[in-house]
């Protein structure tokens, strides 16, 4: 049986008002998008002035004004918050949206806001260590009704965790980078789904293998993993409005952070169908896709009529 693909649309918060994320997602799940993800961010890095809502409380409202569609954040910021905290959230919100959630955690990426805030910083590879940490406990905390943990930067004791999470073991966990010193390692122990993001689209081919190798040096089995990229979609229903859409793509997502020029899912619905089948071949089962025109109605008619429906 061929494994299923599965499309999220990925909106950042920022600069919309909460009538309109809720009317994004409500659409998203009319047309049987699975997945609806936000950032998580004390603002939009480098936009300090304009208004973005809290990721954690937009999640928990939204979730609750919507009935099947998922809903994750890529990634949660795991300075922000401690992990028994945010395992305790989690389970909450499993809970109470009959287990939509997915747990996507990354070690930090924007450092002015943790210096802003007063948060934890430190080198990549002590938020790499503080995050597998996270992990642990999380993971522990999902399966099991009393959780301790004795580690560098965590102490747990006997910390309860009821009710249980909906789904079994938790809400997946999302790890995402392509780094493969310190973040494949912890894909590979921890994720039930390795996110590839848009500046790393390049080097799937190259780093895949590596998770697959260090999936077998602990003894666990590489297809329990899920491939998963973040990617800009730039979809137009013609080639003459495919310019104009590029045109604002490149300036909503410039520089290579995005990797609109390697790693976009530019052109007409055809072409993003191809594409999209170039990389599933490669083992990718989930598509999130920012989109050019942060999810315009017609933007996300097109790509339910014009592109998923050629996977279901």
């Amino acid at each position: 049986m061929t494994e299923r693909v599965e499309f999220g649309v990925y909106i950042p918060q920022v600069a919309l008002a909460f009538d309109d994320m809720v009317a994004r997602i409500r659409l998203c799940e009319e047309l049987g998008v699975t997945s609806f993800w936000l950032f998580d961010h004390l603002y939009a890095p480098g936009m300090p002035g304009q208004p973005a809502l809290e990721g954690w409380t937009l999640a928990t409202a939204l979730l609750s004004l919507t009935s099947t569609i998922r809903l994750g954040h890529l990634v949660l910021d795991n300075n922000l918050r401690h992990p028994v905290l945010l395992g305790k959230m989690a389970t909450t919100l499993d809970v109470i949206s009959g287990g939509r959630l997915d747990l996507g955690i990354g070690s930090g990426s924007y450092e002015a806001e943790h210096h802003q805030g007063g948060f934890p910083w430190g080198s990549n590879k002590e938020r790499s260590k503080r995050l597998g940490e996270s992990l642990e406990i999380l993971s522990r905390m999902f399966r099991n009704e009393l959780t301790s943990f004795d580690g560098q930067h965590y102490q747990v004791r006997d910390v309860p965790n009821l009710p249980r999470p909906v789904q079994a073991f938790g809400p997946p966990i999302h790890v995402g980078g392509v780094g493969e010193r310190f973040t494949i390692p912890l894909v590979a122990r921890y994720a039930d789904v390795w996110n590839v993001p848009t500046y790393g689209i390049g080097r799937i081919e190259q780093v895949s293998p590596k998770l697959d190798e260090e999936c077998e040096r602990i003894g666990r089995d590489p297809a329990e993993v899920r491939r998963s990229i973040e990617a800009v979609l730039v979809l137009a229903p013609d080639e003459r409005s495919l310019a104009d859409a590029r045109t604002w793509a490149e300036r909503r997502f410039p520089g290579p952070g995005w990797g609109l020029e390697e790693g976009g899912f530019v052109g007409t619905a055809p072409a993003v169908v191809d594409r999209v089948g170039r990389f599933i071949n490669m083992g990718i089962r989930q598509f999130v896709f920012f989109i050019h025109d942060r999810g315009e109605p017609e933007t996300l008619g097109l790509l339910a009529e014009g592109v998923m429906s050629q996977f279901t």
